[in-house]
């Protein structure tokens, strides 16, 4: 499988499953054995045996002939016409309707563990979007590791993420999965640490090779916002594609997750950069960008709101809205940061309790002892607020700009049989897509 189709939902097929009205039985329990078909039925379909008759059922007749129509990823349907042609069955590929959207299938067009199940969380990714769940992942461990950065603590991390994947821990075999995003979250807790020159906190066991978060504390702020900006920027360039796919360069162009959204978003980048700096005609070129972004915007939102006063007015309020929300959303990230000096204040308490404590006999015990469970509370605490909003950042920043609307899941027909598939296990009926939740 190429980059490409790793970025995108499985191709599916409309499809049409015809065969004489003698043939109806065997071909549905055919069909229902191979398990790559979603057929459209008049009520949500179950997983017993009863189903075959109530497929039967929901059946049109046309002369001789009998068949359902569905969906089904365009690579199974050789497989399944080769399935179905001993009970003497076809499978007729059909025109896709315009008003139609395809259900989704990512079994392995992307991120598989808790990258998938993040964006999973969300909403089913539509059919006509890329799949984000790789870069959600990328951008989480990234964002978790500014706020946890401690070398010791990561390692803590890491070490716990190379025990999940041993299985050894059976209260936890259900996290076995998770196994690599919690390793790539103490990685990056890792470097984040040395570069913040924490290890237990200010201990000296490691250099500082960037800045001190306690120390300076504004420029550690300036790059939690630096950060922020490209993971939206990565978000935008997703987005502004994702319409294009859905709707074309003419749904594109207005959105304001598209290219008037983009635009904007860029103009403020160039209006910072040049007030910062001081450079003129970085001032005008941002001036101008947003000129046009809002003008693209404002068209876009009174072409949805409709004509008439009561559409430019509502068109007026939610441009104005548009242009708050994106900066929150910006100043949001502000909390890479905050949550960052949070974890080195607590754990340089930790630390000066430890040291005033630090004295031969009994008090080098009880020193011991307040660093053990001091880190121990931070390492609890600080995870649990490091993941939180690291989420939180992942679905109101960023996933609000990726996708627009929901798509659905593709829920393979089923039922359960006593005999086995004559398509190969790989097929992608069954898989964990199935499960995803179908509404945002």
């Amino acid at each position: 499988m190429s980059w490409r189709e790793r970025l995108v939902p499985a191709r599916m097929e409309r499809v049409g499953l015809v065969v004489p009205a003698l043939g109806l039985r065997p071909m549905l329990v055919e069909v229902a054995r191979c398990a790559v078909v979603e057929l459209d039925l008049p009520q949500e379909p179950g997983t017993g045996p009863e189903e075959l008759e109530k497929a039967a059922a929901a059946a049109v007749t046309s002369g001789p002939l009998v068949g359902l129509v569905g969906w089904m990823p365009a690579q199974e349907v050789p497989a399944l016409a080769a399935a179905l042609a001993p009970v003497g069955a076809a499978v007729v590929r059909l025109d896709r309707p315009r008003w139609a959207q395809p259900p989704t299938l990512l079994g392995s067009s992307g991120g598989s563990g808790i990258s998938r199940t993040l964006v999973d969380t969300y909403g089913t990714v539509p059919y006509a979007d890329l799949d984000p769940s790789r870069a959600a992942g990328v951008a989480y461990v990234l964002m978790f590791g500014m706020m946890f950065g401690d070398v010791g603590h990561g390692a803590v991390l890491f070490a716990l993420g190379l025990l999940l994947r041993t299985g050894r821990i059976r209260r936890a075999a259900r996290l076995r999965r998770a196994w690599l995003f919690v390793s790539a979250a103490g990685l990056t807790s890792m470097v984040f640490g040395a570069l913040y020159g924490e290890a237990f906190g200010p201990t000296g066991l490691v250099p500082t090779l960037w800045l001190d978060p306690l120390a300076e504390p504004v420029r550690l702020m300036t790059a939690g916002l630096v950060l922020g900006a490209l993971l939206l920027a990565g978000a935008y360039a997703i987005g502004t594609v994702n319409r294009v796919r859905e709707g074309g360069w003419g749904l594109a162009l207005y959105a304001q997750s598209g290219v008037a959204g983009s635009l904007l978003f860029l103009a403020v980048g160039l209006l910072v950069w040049g007030l910062t700096t001081g450079m003129d005609p970085l001032v005008a070129a941002g001036v101008v960008t947003a000129l046009c972004a809002l003008v693209l915007v404002f068209v876009g939102l009174y072409t949805e709101a409709g004509r008439g006063a009561s559409g430019m007015l509502q068109a007026v309020i939610e441009l104005m809205d548009t242009v708050v929300r994106l900066g929150s959303n910006l100043v949001s990230f502000a909390r890479l940061a905050a949550f960052g000096l949070t974890h080195a204040a607590l754990l340089m308490v930790v630390w000066q309790a430890t040291t005033a404590l630090w004295e031969p006999g009994w008090r080098a015990v009880a020193a011991a002892a307040v660093f053990v469970v001091g880190n121990v509370l931070t390492f609890a605490l600080e995870a649990l607020v490091a993941g939180i909003q690291a989420l939180r950042l992942e679905y109101y920043e960023l996933f609000s700009r990726v996708f627009q609307s929901a798509g659905r899941a593709f829920q393979p027909w089923a039922p359960v049989l006593d005999a086995p598939s004559s398509i190969s296990s790989s097929a992608p009926g069954g898989t964990a897509d199935a499960d995803a939740p179908d509404e945002r």
